[in-house]
């Protein structure tokens, strides 16, 4: 009887893992790439509401969905906050409507990548007065050519634009400001669902006039919901899994980004281009954080 042929043994295939750690890392930035881009193509697609809702309209309904949201994931006790923890609150409520109202006022007038650039002048300030090292005075010297660059005088400028998206910054350096004083006397989401719940309750005559006065299309009410979810729900869970992978400082590097994200999507989404000098000052001001946030311990 012949002997069956007997064929080599051959290896399986090396199936090459991540290691854990890489693989958090890797999850960590899919999520924030994810939260950039939901966040920056939420305000362009409220903007496409605009010239039916108008600006004060659709941030009405983002303040809508956004304490849905809030109200979900923290689930605040609101009988049970002392006054020591209602101020801050209703602060951060102020400020939650304020800055989202001129962010939005200033995209419909400058656009989407400029309005969300001085926006982002709030916490650039917040981060570099909070040292005082050499390198960060430089950092700010070149935010502040950016901004001079974004803002010099043109036939086409619109000055009550970039001021609105100068008082967003502020409101945004208020927001993270206040963020930490609720933080520290109320646990968990409950503050910042709270607040959000307060100013959802403000912007409900506004929803009144606008729906009596000026009945909305189901287009323009789609459009601001998906603003609402895109731009509060996606990004603040997106953000919550992603402080679970990456370092604090990691986080905010990337950041930096959001305002080179909104300056494509107001392109593609928009058709809002921008000139080389646009685009230079949109670069100074995120490598001036990137370094500033880059080169801290």
């Amino acid at each position: 009887m012949r002997r069956a042929l007997q064929r080599p043994a051959v290896a399986p295939p090396t199936v090459i893992t991540p290691s854990p750690a890489k693989a958090r890392r890797l999850t960590g930035v899919a999520t924030m790439v994810g939260s950039g881009l939901s966040n920056q193509t939420g305000a362009a697609v409220g903007a496409l509401a605009f010239p039916v809702l108008g600006p004060l309209g659709v941030v009405a309904v983002r303040q809508y969905v956004a304490a849905l949201v809030l109200l979900a994931v923290g689930r605040p006790r609101l009988h049970g906050f002392t006054w020591r923890q209602w101020w801050p609150v209703l602060l951060l409520a102020g400020v939650f409507g304020t800055m989202n109202f001129t962010l939005y006022t200033a995209v419909d007038r400058i656009g989407l990548g400029l309005a969300v650039t001085l926006e982002f002048l709030g916490p650039l300030t917040v981060a570099l007065a909070a040292t005082r090292r050499r390198l960060d005075a430089g950092c700010a010297v070149v935010a502040a050519a950016g901004v001079v660059v974004l803002m010099r005088p043109r036939p086409s400028a619109d000055y009550a634009g970039m001021a609105f998206g100068l008082v967003a910054a502020c409101c945004w350096a208020s927001y993270i400001l206040l963020n930490r004083v609720v933080g520290r006397r109320i646990p968990g989401a409950q503050g910042v669902a709270a607040a959000a719940t307060v100013s959802a309750l403000a912007f409900l005559p506004v929803g009144v006039v606008l729906v009596l006065r000026h009945p909305p299309t189901a287009g323009a009410v789609l459009c601001a919901v998906t603003a609402g979810v895109l731009s509060s729900a996606v990004p603040y869970l997106a953000d919550l899994l992603t402080l679970r992978h990456v370092p604090a400082q990691t986080f905010g590097l990337f950041m930096s980004v959001n305002p080179v994200l909104a300056a494509l999507v107001g392109w593609v989404v928009l058709g809002q281009g921008l000139g080389a000098a646009e685009w230079a000052g949109i670069g100074a001001v995120v490598v001036a954080n990137a370094v500033s946030l880059a080169t801290k311990g």
